[in-house]
């Protein structure tokens, strides 16, 4: 069955879509993009993602040159043009085509692409045994040099956490910001769970302030479970009962150990609660 993407206004055969080499989102990753997961043929919480979009091209200075809602209609027709229900969706706004230089007013018009692919993150070896983490030697940016809530495309920092963690044979990294507390891991944000209370770092610390964060936090609250955003320090996620990753592609990963210690639950019952809350609130 042949791909479509989505690039510029009209869908395109992926293997016909061509971006030039001189966009400075691939020559200097300035850009910015949303990555958001299809459930029944339904963006989740597309609007949050959309509007962070916008936010994130805001700081950067960059113009989306499309309204939100012909975004939501291009999602749409993308699901419908590749007939999957299920999947995740990565759109991306570039500066644009330039010259080689860092100056910005060289670009002319943002380009602006959509993808849409069948998914499948979290293997279920991790989803019944829990994942192991390294904390990373590479720190997470701090904010007087780049805002977490700005996904641009500049994903170098945490590629080198990922890297990272693959050398050590572990299945992802925690980095830390520069004060030493916990801010995310490598592509996902952190909750650990003690004596009942649901933490997770605040984005003040390094972390994103993530669609499916935010959506495991409402669910906590609404099933009675105790939440804050708090600093947390790798002793904090040491002596955890639990802890778990979430991020759109992953949506809830378990975490076993962390630096080679174990953890009290490797899949604990808050997890699991929430876990099923969210499977029931992608799915209704």
């Amino acid at each position: 069955m042949e791909e479509f993407c989505w690039l510029n206004g009209d869908l395109v055969p992926v293997g016909e879509a061509h971006i030039s080499v001189l966009d400075h989102g691939l020559l200097y990753g300035d850009g910015v993009f949303e990555g958001m997961r299809v459930y029944n043929g339904r963006t989740f919480r597309i609007r949050e993602h959309l509007v962070r979009l916008q936010q994130s091209a805001q700081a950067l200075k960059l113009v989306i040159p499309y309204t939100l809602d012909v975004l939501t209609q291009a999602c749409e027709a993308l699901i419908t043009a590749n007939k999957m229900d299920s999947g995740y969706i990565r759109l991306v706004v570039t500066r644009g085509e330039g010259f080689l230089g860092l100056d910005p007013r060289n670009c002319d018009t943002p380009n602006v692409f959509i993808l849409y692919r069948g998914l499948k993150m979290g293997e279920d070896t991790i989803q019944q045994h829990g994942a192991k983490l390294i904390t990373t030697s590479v720190r997470r940016a701090p904010l007087d040099v780049l805002d977490p809530k700005i996904k641009t495309l500049n994903y170098i920092n945490n590629i080198l956490a990922k890297m990272e963690a693959n050398q050590a044979g572990a299945d992802d990294a925690l980095m830390l910001n520069h004060s030493g507390q916990v801010a995310e891991a490598s592509a996902a944000n952190l909750f650990i769970v003690k004596n009942g209370v649901l933490s997770t770092p605040p984005c003040e610390a390094g972390a994103l302030q993530g669609i499916t964060r935010d959506a495991v936090m409402e669910l906590a609250i609404r099933s009675n479970i105790a939440v804050e955003e708090s600093p947390m320090s790798l002793y904090d996620v040491y002596n955890a009962d639990e802890a778990f990753l979430t991020g759109s592609g992953a949506e809830l990963i378990p975490v076993a150990q962390v630096d080679g210690r174990q953890l009290q639950h490797a899949v604990g019952p808050v997890f699991l609660k929430l876990k099923l809350g969210f499977h029931e609130l992608t799915h209704k």
